[in-house]
């Protein structure tokens, strides 16, 4: 039976529902077998960190310039090494005030400008 345009979008939104639902349950049931965390431990890159993953992702093309990577990691106060362990390795994060400054790092870029160089945090 041909459905009515009218009722698309409810049969859409049903199905959108019933996907999220089943993800949900998939979700729940990895959490039951993950291990533990204990309050305020450290977060780990992975699926657990969905945030984390898309600024990295979102970074990474904006360092293919040469140096650009080694004037970032100048502009957050850390090494390049560091850095790469956080966006490319997938290996730590960083700590809020450089989680935020490569946010506002990555918006200035997208937009075409370069941000505005800045003493090292911790000064």
């Amino acid at each position: 039976m041909p459905t009515h345009p009218a009722h698309l979008p409810a049969a859409v939104a049903l199905a959108l529902f019933e996907l999220a639902d089943q993800t949900m349950r998939d979700a729940q049931r990895a959490r039951r077998h993950a291990r533990r965390r204990r309050i305020g431990e450290t977060l780990r890159p992975g699926a657990g960190t969905p945030l984390w993953n898309e600024l990295a992702k979102q970074a990474l093309p904006l360092l293919a310039k040469r140096g650009a990577k080694a004037q970032l990691a100048r502009q957050l106060g850390i090494s390049r090494q560091r850095l790469r362990h956080c966006l490319k390795a997938q290996r730590a994060c960083l700590d809020g005030e450089r989680a935020l400054m490569l946010l506002c790092w990555v918006a200035a870029r997208q937009r075409g400008r370069p941000l505005p160089l800045q003493a090292e945090p911790g000064l």
